[in-house]
């Protein structure tokens, strides 16, 4: 505020912000305001105060800060006509409805408005000029956003992502490409390996796959330290992350993106399935420990969740479970846990492999493991020697530069040379996103090795954390139990079926030491 002669007309000043390049081309704030004091100082004005508005986007002006601000200082000296100073009429108001609304505010508050480049006349032809200069604004505002949409989803439609970056991705400019979305390491394998857990089934819900994100070092969380579980529901449902692009607003469907996907398509579909679908097993925190099976095993009559509970018996309580659905044949029938859990270890005892065929199969997965590095070792081998030819070529068009004097000649192998750099760089590009390993083989399969070929030792391990974990990963689907007929037909998951189908064949050519 500054001090002057109580005979100057006083004025206030509003400067609006909605862009930081405005600071660097000099529309910012802080230039705002000394051209709106120039102006007051040429005519004779006191400054009392000064309303910033910097928040973006569109909206009621009068509910602004900055306008807000204003209004109520105006409406805190009813008896005082100040002159309010813009810069720009564009920074009055956006919109044509609230610039007659804000120009009927000030005029009710006696305010005297005056702009740099806008001259406000109180006449019927200059309140017509001021709407059609407003006009004008607005309709050049929203044909520039409705050309930069058209050029967005243009660029959409042919595989490059626009919008705001997902979580485990970054934007990086890239030759022939501009921006593109780039993996974020480490965030974007701890996604990635979220996706492959919760489609494989490992998490079988959301809040699951929370924790599992709250468990890891380096993935981001709130300040209380927390994953919110709307993240991870938009993650789990983004099928960016598949490798492809949709935008409903603009239409734009099932678009194959240039960027790497850090799942494949079918994972993502597994995904979307099992997110349409009730989750299968329950991942409460409040299941007791006493019964392993509760939230997997279902009634063989209704397929509704069997409970669990303790009655009463003559001397202790005795471990039941039941179906409680009203209706059912077997509603209200308890069936003893022992011989539940029982039966279900004997089909986790049938999962279990022979000698012979755990040695084949570690045998093999070692096979592919070597297999697939030495695959990996003849690709860079390939691209360094297209390097090495790449850099002769440009060696032998550099001496024949030399050697002309000719300056068509000389353009055209210039050409060439560059035609070639790009090829250069392209094949160190497509080199270094040869995946290596990132651990050792007996960091990598060695411990799934270990569960696929020992469900039994952890089942009997009689730890009730170990017993889940095999429920999960052994079977594919809950288990239906009739409290008379016992465990209907399981449906085992894909890597049990694989061993099985191995078992069975070996069984009927003959084979020995199934023990």
């Amino acid at each position: 505020m500054t001090a002057s002669s109580t005979d100057a007309q006083k004025a206030v000043i509003f400067c609006r912000g909605s862009d930081p390049k405005q600071e660097k081309e000099g529309h910012g704030l802080d230039s705002q305001e000394l051209r709106c004091r120039q102006h007051a100082a040429q005519n004779g004005y006191d400054i009392v105060a000064i309303f910033p508005d910097v928040i973006t986007g569109e909206g009621d002006f009068m509910k602004r800060p900055g306008m807000a601000a204003l209004l109520t200082f105006l409406d805190a000296h009813p008896h005082e006509n100040f002159v309010v100073i813009f810069d720009d009429l564009k920074r009055y108001a956006r919109d044509v409805e609230f610039h007659l609304k804000l120009r009927r505010e000030m005029l009710a508050r006696g305010a005297i408005r005056e702009c740099l480049n806008f001259d406000f006349r109180d006449s019927p032809e200059g309140k017509l000029h001021e709407t059609i200069v407003a006009a004008t604004g607005a309709y050049e505002r929203e044909s520039n956003g409705r050309q930069v949409s058209q050029k967005m989803k243009a660029r959409l439609e042919s595989g490059y992502w626009v919008m705001r970056n997902p979580p485990g991705y970054h934007y990086e400019e890239i030759e022939e490409h501009g921006k593109l979305l780039i993996r974020t390491e480490p965030v974007a394998s701890i996604i990635s390996e979220m996706l492959e857990g919760y489609a494989s089934g490992r998490f079988e819900t959301l809040s699951e796959a929370v924790r599992f994100l709250e468990r890891q070092p380096d993935y981001p969380k709130t300040p209380k330290g927390t994953v919110r579980i709307e993240q991870v529901a938009h993650i789990l449902e983004n099928p960016i992350y598949a490798g492809i692009l949709c935008h409903e607003p603009w239409g734009v469907k099932n678009i194959t993106g240039k960027h790497e996907a850090l799942i494949s398509v079918e994972t993502f579909h597994r995904i979307k399935d099992r997110r349409e679908q009730k989750a299968k097993t329950s991942a409460r925190k409040n299941i007791g420990n006493d019964f392993v099976l509760r939230g997997f095993i279902t009634c063989g009559d209704c397929g509704a969740p069997l409970r669990s509970s303790w009655p009463k018996g003559r001397s202790k309580n005795y471990p039941y479970y039941l179906c409680q659905t009203k209706g059912c044949d077997s509603y209200g029938k308890s069936i003893a846990r022992d011989k539940v859990e029982g039966e279900v270890g004997e089909i986790i005892k049938f999962l279990q492999p022979t000698r012979n065929l755990t040695a084949l199969v570690k045998d093999m997965f070692r096979t592919i493991w070597d297999q697939q590095q030495e695959q990996v070792k003849d690709i860079v081998q390939f691209y360094k020697r297209k390097i090495q030819t790449t850099d002769q070529k440009i060696g032998k068009l550099l001496e024949r530069i030399v050697e002309s004097s000719n300056d068509l000649v000389i353009q055209a192998y210039e050409g060439k040379i560059e035609k070639l750099e790009n090829d250069k760089l392209r094949y160190q590009r497509e080199m270094l996103q040869i995946k290596k390993p990132r651990a050792s083989y007996s960091e990598c399969l060695e411990p799934a090795l270990q569960f696929i070929t020992s469900p039994w030792k952890l089942w009997v391990s009689g730890d009730i954390t170990l017993r889940r974990i095999v429920l999960k990963l052994a079977f594919a689907d809950r288990l239906a139990y009739h409290r008379f007929e016992g465990a209907r037909t399981a449906n085992f998951a894909l890597p049990f079926k694989a061993l099985q189908g191995y078992k069975n064949s070996e069984i009927q050519n003959g084979g020995r030491n199934w023990d």
